[in-house]
């Protein structure tokens, strides 16, 4: 019989019984905070987990899990591993590798770690190892860590890795970083191409022991590193360097400091190869030159524009022809260069140039910065850029303002050598028309005398032929032809002479006359340069309207060949003749036909418009020229130019002209029947035996029958068939001392000269009087005759 407790041991009892319990209480709450504790560190984690048993049912798994493999809840749910692992099996580039490895490790006690590989891309890494309880494999816990970031990032810093070690090894240029010392502590393997030297020969060195720096840049190198350690960049510096083989090379560098925990700690630099840069700089630095001075010798205008038609270059001749200054004309169009009529042809050439086309020698017009007018040629080409596409074009733009006047200037001497031609042909007929006259009214004033009622009128007739010889004179004057009786003048004593005449008819002339002392002497014919110097005093008298300033002025003055290469003559000494009036001028629209033969602005009865074709003859013969400045309202200035003369002027003194008989026998020669008539009758009055022939071929062959009896020839210059010069060679073939005076309608000058040059005695101009033609017989004879005063002459 068990014995009943009692009631302390029953209270005992119950005490550990409540004792017993809290303890449980407080295990089962401990574990349930243990488990939610775990739960809430699993739920917490950044991977994903998944608890299987030894069943291959899911006992756990996270939310993370769920999202890593997208897997719905409610396959969660029926914590089938089996159905789990079918669905995540599908998404995997490697499944078959997958099961494999979950197969092997669903009973095994080993841990494991390995990849898992996404047909999306998405990787984990997979960590399992076995769940033991009471020592035994009661299951197994898988983690997942999502690492596809990790794994991209660290496949591009790979790839960078390798495309900076390539970059390294391969660029062109030299990268190289040195510490602080300077030392090399990388250097890419181009250096052995650039300087010759192998990476290995300079890392660890310091650069200045390398001898790799031209003496002249270590200074700057230097100070620049410095910077570079004070933690600046340095952003392009340039260099000369020294090869292995001690080539000089040309190199800019850029630099920047490395910088850790705010120290510098290295220096990371680049340096490329510019020799071959400064090679080809130079060479285009130099050929620029070239092109820019050819451009600035250029004595033509040079416009360079680009596609846009702006102005990006001229030469200094283009400001010199027109006006412009390139700093006023850069980056603008120059359609203020272009007049309004010319834009046809512009726009044709503008059009050329943006097809490509060149183009040469278009004439035309441009406005010079002052608003005139100038005629230029224009060439033009569009130059190519480095790539072979148009970059603008270069005009050439000739100014041909001298050569329109040259053509001017040529087409007037043609037209006047042409006018001049026909009247030299006239005077000298007209001049035997005159001395058919003046025979036969010499011979009737003969046998007349002064007191008788006729010889008045024979006077005035021969004063009417003398007017008559001296128009003759000024057409054979403009032709070139005129009778020139050549010697050593002083212009200022026919200035002097003419005007003081001149200012005797025209008192209502004031006339102001500026000569120089000292003027060179001049090679003229006095006479006929008198008459030029009336005809431009009455020129200006008639364009003063009867009353004005007439401005008179000589000096000497030195051309030089642009001074006279518009008229055709020498460079050298001049004398200058200015003539100026304060009259109306001249339009200039006609100032290039004012020395045209018988062009006139004047009233039928004021001129024969010969005065100063005339004047432009004469002046033109003697070797000089004559130019006009005029403007309508100002005025009127002739400027003439004779070539100077080291030639002493000579005082001459006036002979008095008689009539001298002779009794020698005379061969008449001419082929007009007026003139041996006439010839004949004279010759006879004056007592000489006359033998006629009327042509050259029958002078020589009655010079030939009657050698012995002839003393001398008169013979004309201009016959058809054998002329003058022909006749006298034939007659001095038969008699070398043959006495022969030769006659013509024109001058001395020219033929006439040249058969003087060969031997001829003398020479006289149609029409001549008796007295003037006794006279010359006796100087051909060679005999003295006596002068009204008593002494001798010639």
């Amino acid at each position: 019989m068990i014995a009943k407790p009692t009631y302390e041991e029953l209270e005992q009892r119950v005490k550990e019984l409540e004792k017993r319990s809290l303890e449980q209480n407080s295990l089962e709450r401990a574990l349930r905070e243990n488990e939610e504790l775990l739960k809430a560190t699993i739920e917490s984690t950044a991977d994903g987990i998944l608890v299987v048993d030894k069943n291959e049912k899911i006992s756990h798994v996270n939310n993370r899990f769920a999202q890593m493999w997208n897997i719905p809840n409610e396959l969660i749910e029926t914590r089938d591993d089996n159905k789990l692992l079918d669905y995540v099996l599908d998404q995997l580039l490697y499944p078959k590798e997958f099961l494999s490895k979950v197969q092997e490790l669903y009973n095994s006690a080993d841990e494991d770690f390995d990849t898992i590989y996404f047909k999306n891309g998405q990787i984990l890494e997979r960590h399992s190892c076995p769940l033991i309880r009471n020592q035994e494999i009661s299951g197994r816990v898988w983690s997942f860590r999502d690492v596809t970031e990790q794994k991209q990032a660290m496949k591009a810093l790979q790839q960078s890795e390798e495309r900076h070690r390539l970059y390294f090894e391969n660029i062109s240029d030299v990268i190289f970083s040195t510490d602080p010392d300077f030392n090399i502590i990388n250097i890419s393997p181009s250096v052995e191409r650039i300087l010759g030297y192998k990476p290995e020969e300079m890392i660890g060195k310091p650069i200045q022991d390398l001898n790799v720096l031209d003496p002249g840049s270590l200074e700057k190198a230097f100070s620049d590193m410095m910077k570079v350690l004070a933690g600046e960049r340095i952003p392009l510096s340039q260099y000369k360097f020294i090869s292995k083989d001690g080539t000089k090379k040309f190199g800019e560098v850029s630099a920047a400091p490395l910088i850790r925990k705010g120290k510098v700690v290295a220096m990371i630099s680049v340096a490329r190869d510019t020799t071959e840069r400064k090679r080809i700089e130079e060479a285009l630095k130099q050929s620029e030159e070239k092109y820019r001075i050819v451009l600035e010798t250029n004595p033509d205008p040079v416009v360079v524009y680009d596609m846009e038609g702006k102005v990006t270059y001229f030469n200094r001749a283009f400001t010199n022809v027109f006006g412009w200054t390139l700093e006023e004309c850069f980056g603008k169009s120059m359609d203020v260069f272009v007049p309004g009529d010319a834009w046809p042809e512009t726009k044709m050439m503008i059009n050329k140039v943006l097809s490509g086309e060149n183009f040469s020698g278009i004439e035309t017009r441009r406005f010079t910065k002052e608003g005139s007018i100038i005629p230029v040629s224009i060439s033009g080409a569009i130059y190519m850029g480095e790539d072979g596409d148009p970059m603008g074009s270069v005009i050439n733009l000739r100014d041909i303002s001298e050569q329109k006047e040259l053509v001017i200037q040529l087409q007037q001497a043609q037209k006047m050598e042409a006018v001049g031609t026909l009247a030299g042909g006239i005077a000298h007929d007209f001049n035997n028309l005159l001395m058919g006259i003046q025979g036969c009214t010499s011979l009737l004033s003969f046998d007349i005398d002064s007191n008788h009622p006729n010889f008045e009128y024979l006077n005035r007739i021969e004063d009417y032929i003398k007017n008559a010889a001296n128009l003759t004179k000024q057409l054979l004057g403009f032709a070139r032809r005129g009778k020139y009786e050549i010697k050593p003048t002083d212009m200022n004593e026919i200035i002097n002479k003419s005007s003081d005449m001149f200012g005797r008819t025209k008192k209502e002339i004031v006339i102001h006359k500026k000569s120089q002392a000292d003027i060179w002497a001049v090679e003229v014919d006095p006479s006929q340069i008198e008459q030029v110097i009336l005809n431009l005093y009455v020129n200006a008298w008639q364009a003063m309207a009867g009353t004005g300033e007439l401005y008179l002025q000589t000096e000497n003055v030195i051309l030089d060949d642009n001074d006279v290469k518009p008229y055709g003559v020498k460079s050298g000494r001049y004398v200058k003749i200015s003539v100026t009036d304060t009259g109306a001028g001249i339009d200039e629209t006609i100032q290039h036909r004012i020395f045209d033969p018988f062009f006139t602005t004047k009233e039928m009865s004021r001129g024969t418009g010969l005065g100063l074709a005339s004047a432009y003859g004469i002046i033109k013969s003697h070797g000089g020229f004559i130019n006009v400045y005029s403007r309508e309202g100002d005025g009127t200035t002739f400027n003439i130019f004779l070539p100077a003369s080291e030639k002493k002027i000579l005082k001459e003194t006036m002979l008095q002209k008689e009539i001298i008989k002779g009794t020698e026998t005379v061969l008449l020669v001419d082929d007009e029947e007026m003139i041996i008539d006439v010839g004949r009758d004279v010759l006879e009055k004056l007592g000489y035996e006359v033998l006629i022939a009327k042509s050259g071929k029958e002078a020589i062959e009655i010079y030939r029958m009657n050698q012995k009896k002839i003393d001398m020839v008169i013979l004309d210059m201009v016959m058809p068939e054998m002329g003058g010069g022909d006749t006298y060679d034939k007659l001095r073939d038969v008699n070398p001392n043959i006495k022969v005076l030769l006659s013509s309608g024109y001058s001395i000058d020219g033929q006439a000269s040249k058969i003087l040059s060969r031997g001829c005695d003398g020479f006289i101009q149609k029409p001549f009087d008796i007295k003037t033609l006794s006279l010359e017989i006796r100087t051909t004879l060679g005999q003295q005759f006596k002068n009204s005063n008593g002494s001798s002459g010639v």
